[in-house]
C-alpha cells in the first residue's frame, strides 16, 4: 500500500492579492522543473495542512498548493464578501500566470473536486489531468443529506451535539439557522455555531474515529473559517446553477481524470461519483472499500499516490 512521502517545506512562497480585500497564501513545494501540479483544499474554508504536501512525488513534481480566499494563511480570515465560486476559479488563474504555467494536473478532494470541477469546464485547455477524491457535485439533495435529513440517522448521538446551538422551532431549516448565527453579531453564538458545524463534519468523515481529524476541526480558527464559509456557500448553492457540474462534464471528456471514492463515505455518498462518472466516461472511478470520506484513510490516500505516480509517467 502506497504511503505519503516524507515532509517536505516550499521552495517557495507567494502573497497574490486579487482583490481589493482579498490576498491569498501560496505555496510550491517539490522539484521547481517538475510537472505542474496544483492541489485544492476542501471546505470551503478549511486550507491547506502539511501533509497535503506529502502525496506528490517531490522529485518528479512541481506541486502548487494555495489557502482559498478566507482561509488558511489567506487574509482576512472568514472573510465572505467576494467568496465566490466563480472568484475562486479566476484565482486559479491568476495563480497559474503568476506561476507562469501553462497547463497543470488539478487535484482536489470534497470541495476541491467541486472546484476543479468547475476550473477544469471553465479552463479545459490548462487541465492536463483531473484526480478527484470524495466528490461533492452541490446539488440540493447532497446539502439536504447531510445538513438536515440524512446522514444524523446514521450518527444520531453526533446529531444531537449538531443540532444543539438551534432552538427548535428553527431546525426546519438547519441552514438558514446556522447562517444567522455564523454571520451574526454575537461571538459567543457565533464561535459555539461554528464549533458544532465543524465538529458534526469532522466526527463523521472518517469510516472508523479518528482523533487527528478532530483535533485538526475542532481549533476554533479552523472551525470559524469552514463553518461560516461552507455555510455561506451553500445558503447560495455554492454559486452555481443546478446540475452545472454534471451538464458541462461534456467539456472535460477528453481529459484524464481519475475518481477516487470511499465506499462508506456519509458526507458525499458514492452516488455522487457514479454520477459524475456517467457523465465523463473515459473518467477512472476506483471506489475504496474500506473508507469513508477523509483524503488521511488508508486506501483513499493510497490510491491518490498510486494515481498521481502513474500520471508522472504519464505527464512527464
Amino acid at each position: 500500500m502506497a504511503e505519503l512521502y516524507p515532509h517536505i517545506e516550499p521552495f517557495r512562497v507567494h502573497r497574490l492579492k486579487v482583490d481589493e480585500i482579498h490576498e491569498l497564501y501560496v505555496e510550491e513545494c517539490g522539484a521547481p522543473d517538475g510537472i505542474p501540479a496544483l492541489f485544492l483544499h476542501g471546505g470551503p474554508g478549511a486550507g491547506c495542512e502539511p501533509y497535503h504536501r506529502r502525496f506528490f512525488d517531490p522529485k518528479r513534481y512541481r506541486a502548487v498548493l494555495f489557502d482559498q480566499r478566507g482561509c488558511g494563511r489567506s487574509t482576512p480570515h472568514a472573510a465572505l464578501e467576494g467568496n465566490t465560486t466563480s472568484n475562486l476559479v479566476a484565482d486559479i488563474e491568476a495563480i497559474r500566470k503568476r506561476l507562469g504555467i501553462d497547463k497543470w494536473l488539478v487535484f482536489g478532494g470534497s470541495w476541491g473536486s467541486t472546484l476543479g470541477l468547475a476550473y477544469a469546464e471553465a479552463h479545459p485547455e490548462r487541465v492536463s489531468a483531473l484526480v478527484l477524491r470524495g466528490i461533492f457535485l452541490c446539488r440540493d439533495e447532497e446539502i439536504r443529506w447531510f445538513y438536515q435529513d440524512g446522514t444524523g440517522r446514521l450518527f444520531p448521538d453526533y446529531w444531537k451535539d449538531y443540532l444543539a446551538p438551534i432552538p427548535e422551532n428553527e431546525r426546519g431549516n438547519m441552514l438558514s439557522a446556522y447562517y444567522k448565527r455564523l454571520t451574526g453579531e454575537n461571538e459567543l453564538a457565533r464561535l459555539a455555531a461554528a464549533k458544532a458545524w465543524s465538529l458534526w463534519e469532522a466526527r463523521t468523515a472518517t469510516l472508523l474515529p479518528d482523533d487527528n481529524v478532530v483535533r485538526h476541526f475542532a481549533n476554533p480558527r479552523t472551525a470559524l473559517s469552514l463553518a461560516r464559509i461552507e455555510c455561506h456557500y451553500f445558503v447560495n448553492k455554492a454559486f452555481l446553477d443546478p446540475d452545472q457540474l454534471l451538464r458541462d462534464a461534456g467539456k472535460i471528456a477528453d481529459i484524464p481524470g481519475v475518481i477516487v471514492h470511499g465506499r462508506y463515505d456519509v458526507i458525499c455518498p458514492a452516488a455522487n461519483a457514479w454520477a459524475l462518472h456517467q457523465a465523463w466516461p473515459k473518467s477512472e472511478l476506483t471506489i475504496i472499500p474500506d473508507a469513508g470520506h477523509a483524503a488521511s484513510e488508508p486506501g483513499i490516500c493510497s490510491a491518490l499516490i498510486d494515481t498521481l505516480n502513474r500520471f508522472a509517467e504519464t505527464l512527464s
